[in-house]
């Protein structure tokens, strides 16, 4: 059976995840959508196939969107959300990817009946191989739940959450997770090239390596903890890095502090 049509869509913000998501929906056929993005370059990448205004004031009237799709930064909710509450009495649905913005907050800017969806990304939506986890507000129907997650599996997998709070965890491992990853090739490349490899070698080497890493985790059916033992030789080279990168206060603590401390920030956020 084919797949059902993508109803019509507002997007409001085509930024880079704004973006990913908008290229992962028109493969996926979506034919009827407006975006509101301000900045002409952003605009530029989608001229011709969606119809790009530059403020709400803009949105062709009587147009009536499925859902808003919220892809602006967190900072500028207060300023922006309000533009947008007149759909929230039309059935629409909100789904929203700004980092730390919680239901209650965005509901008050776009009033009560407002059926808003919170959902945290990460940048691998750029190449459909996302990890997105959603919270349902107050208000969202089973069919529009289900819109949301036709809309997020479109730039990779998605999973969902009982508990709004949960969301900030989500954000601190998930959403900021690849810059995580890119670090550990960052810093893999610079400890290469101290050991007197070319430059342009170590950068290739951790490149690769990290991604062929990752490819392997996503085909395996064993858990992470498995597979690093199965590089790990006795009293080889692998199992005296790792003596250096377990200790006790170095990779897992660090680990530890730093989503603790993202995850702290991601509350913040939420005002």
């Amino acid at each position: 059976m084919a797949e059902q049509a993508l109803p019509p869509l507002l997007l409001v913000g085509c930024g880079k995840m704004g973006g990913a998501m908008l290229a992962g929906w028109l493969e996926r056929g979506l034919t009827e959508v407006v975006v509101v993005e301000p900045n002409a370059a952003a605009a530029a990448a989608f001229a011709g196939r969606a119809t790009v205004v530059p403020s709400p004031e803009a949105v062709p009237a009587g147009f009536r969107p499925a859902a808003v799709v919220l892809a602006i930064k967190p900072q500028e909710a207060a300023a922006t959300l309000p533009a947008f509450a007149r759909f929230a009495t039309q059935g629409t649905l909100f789904l929203s990817i700004m980092a730390g913005r919680n239901t209650a907050g965005m509901r008050a800017l776009l009033g009560e009946k407002a059926a808003v969806v919170r959902a945290m990304p990460n940048t691998p939506a750029a190449v459909r191989q996302g990890f997105t986890v959603g919270f349902a507000g107050p208000g969202v129907t089973p069919e529009q739940k289900a819109l949301a997650d036709r809309l997020l599996s479109a730039i990779g997998e998605t999973a969902w959450v009982e508990e709004e709070g949960l969301i900030d965890p989500v954000t601190a491992v998930s959403g900021g997770g690849p810059a995580y990853v890119f670090l550990l090739a960052e810093v893999m490349e610079a400890a290469a090239i101290a050991e007197g490899l070319p430059s342009e070698l170590a950068r290739r080497m951790a490149r690769v390596t990290v991604a062929g890493s990752g490819a392997l985790l996503a085909a395996s059916q064993e858990d992470a903890a498995t597979l690093r033992k199965a590089v790990t030789s006795p009293k080889g080279t692998t199992e005296r890095a790792l003596a250096v990168l377990m200790a006790p206060e170095a990779w897992p603590k660090l680990m530890n502090e730093a989503i603790a401390a993202a995850t702290a920030r991601s509350r913040e956020l939420a005002g």
